[in-house]
């Protein structure tokens, strides 16, 4: 086996690793093998190795590596923007100027369009603001944001670390140490949770790399392809097999070795024609750009479902209640007029004479909601359904004061699927995507 083999080999392998350890805790993937091999990754392998280090070294080795894996996946470091950003840096510093001399003016050109552009949405999704953290002087504007659904959100429930009621589709992140507005997910790529302001500038992260590290694929294949095709004409005959739909297994075996031998073949040439540093970033860049692509199509159509990243995995949760029987739908009432104003704190009049004294104050909003836990919002759609779980698969019986002023119990009805509850969330594609982008 020579180098190219061996390196094209190894390239596929860590791809597919990498997808699996990033992808494979997807809710789409829990009953996949993807999902499985994901598990056996992080959850078995792992514990075997620990009870073989508890009965060999009481457990020393795989205490310092758990502090360690904590540190770099649940502690807020910039390690890992250093090392993406680094390896971008690196891969570029290699190929460029290997490749430059062989490349036409708008080969050039699109280079400089393209590669500032990973740093730049790096930048704008890592940084601090102030309309993706909630804190004390944003939080009556973040519960006007959205409307609770009584599925995924309730109102009144507060966050025991920042002290405040929790507003809608909001997360509180043990990471950054804060409620996250529209919490999708905490990204270790970018040092930061993404949520209602930079969740837009992470799209535009993975399509950006997504397109520069294909770009680079295709430049690589620009310059090299012409040695593979004198290498493919000189020896045609040998790789040229014929096979007939009617062919019996054993020649699908020897066409599709034959075929794995000819693509191994062109990572060879590929590699010892192109040299090494062209062509091992180039390598690299044809087996890797699906990734952040793939990525970007799973966020496109969580946008498509009107749900960010957390919200799936709470729907997941509730598609499997409702496999077991044990979830009820009910249609809850109103309970108020949702057109009256919403409460305001009146200053006192003030006690000079002057003219100005007899004028009302200008109410002022208050800095959380304090007579009513539901203000009124922007959201153009309002809840009109409420799951409840039971365990014994019964029809909720008894129900809490809280929940007895907006539904009924004679109005639960047993559901089986999805397809039958409403996402207070999806106003439709277009506009969850402007919503997005506001």
């Amino acid at each position: 086996m020579g180098i190219g083999e061996k390196i094209a080999i190894f390239t596929i392998t860590v791809s597919l690793l990498t997808f699996i350890a990033f992808f494979g805790r997807l809710p789409a993937f829990r009953n996949t093998p993807i999902g499985f091999v994901h598990r056996l990754l992080v959850i078995h392998i792992p514990s075997t190795l620990r009870n073989i280090d508890l009965y060999l070294t009481n457990g020393r080795i795989t205490n310092g590596s758990s502090r360690l894996g904590h540190y770099l996946m649940y502690d807020k470091h910039p390690m890992v923007i250093i090392f993406f950003l680094g390896l971008v840096t690196a891969s570029v510093g290699m190929f460029v100027p290997v490749v430059w001399g062989h490349l036409l003016l708008h080969q050039k050109l699109l280079i400089f369009f393209l590669v500032p552009q990973p740093y730049l949405f790096t930048y704008l999704s890592a940084r601090n603001n102030n309309e993706t953290y909630i804190n004390a002087t944003n939080h009556a504007a973040q519960m006007r944001h959205y409307p609770y659904d009584r599925i995924l959100y309730y109102p009144g429930n507060m966050c025991s670390t920042c002290n405040f009621l929790k507003p809608p589709r909001s997360k509180h992140c043990s990471i950054c140490k804060t409620c996250v507005s529209r919490m999708d997910h905490h990204c270790i790529w970018v040092n930061n949770c993404l949520g209602r302001s930079n969740y837009k500038w992470f799209l535009a992260l993975l399509l950006s790399t997504g397109i520069l590290i294909a770009y680079g694929a295709y430049l690589a294949y620009v310059v090299i392809s012409p040695m593979v095709h004198d290498h493919y004409n000189s020896h045609a005959d040998w790789y040229e097999y014929e096979l007939s739909p009617d062919s019996d297994p054993s020649s699908w075996m020897t066409y599709l070795d034959m075929k794995l031998h000819y693509f191994l073949t062109y990572v060879s040439i590929y590699l010892e024609g192109g040299g090494l540093r062209a062509s091992g970033v180039g390598l690299l860049a044809l087996l890797t750009w699906p990734l952040p692509l793939g990525l970007l199509a799973y966020h496109i159509y969580l946008i498509w479902a009107g749900m960010t990243t957390n919200e799936s995995a709470k729907w997941a949760d509730w598609r499997d209640d409702m496999a077991d029987g044990v979830v009820f739908l009910g249609h809850w009432r109103d309970r108020r007029d949702r057109s009256s104003p919403q409460h305001v704190h009146i200053p006192p009049p003030a006690t000079s004479n002057s003219s100005s004294s007899s004028s009302l104050p200008i109410p002022t909003p208050p800095e959380s909601p304090l007579e009513d836990e539901e203000p009124p919002t922007t959201w153009p759609l309002e809840s009109r359904h409420i799951l409840i779980r039971t365990l014994n698969g019964q029809p909720p019986q008894n129900l809490p004061s809280r929940l007895k002023s907006v539904a009924d119990e004679e109005s639960f009805e047993r559901v089986w699927s999805l397809d039958g509850v409403e996402n207070l969330y999806d106003l439709g594609f277009w506009d969850n995507f402007m919503e997005i982008l506001n």
